[in-house]
């Protein structure tokens, strides 16, 4: 059974054609910041710590692990902070899209 949630996107998605994905790209987001904080939760870091690498604020970090809009460059910082290379791909949109 479709959630609420589920139902809003769906009639959203009717009046303003690519709505729906923008939200499943705001959830893939989201489940990476998730992932990545796991991450360095595993490797014992603190969100300070990780901030320290960084130069930069444990708020930055949050928004970072919480999939906020952040930079590119913070993004990098990041991922470097934690022991990981950002490498980017660009894939063409279904037809029809964009």
């Amino acid at each position: 059974m479709p959630s609420d949630l589920d139902k809003y996107v769906t009639e959203r998605e009717v009046r303003e054609p690519g709505f729906a994905a923008l939200v499943e790209a705001a959830e893939q987001r989201r489940a990476f910041a998730r992932e990545m904080a796991e991450r360095r939760r595993k490797h014992g870091l603190s969100q300070t710590q990780v901030a320290a690498k960084m130069k930069t604020s444990p708020s930055i970090v949050s928004r970072i692990e919480s999939g906020g809009d952040v930079r590119l460059s913070t993004l990098e910082k990041y991922l470097v902070a934690l022991g990981f290379e950002l490498t980017m791909q660009a894939r063409r949109l279904p037809h029809g899209a964009g």
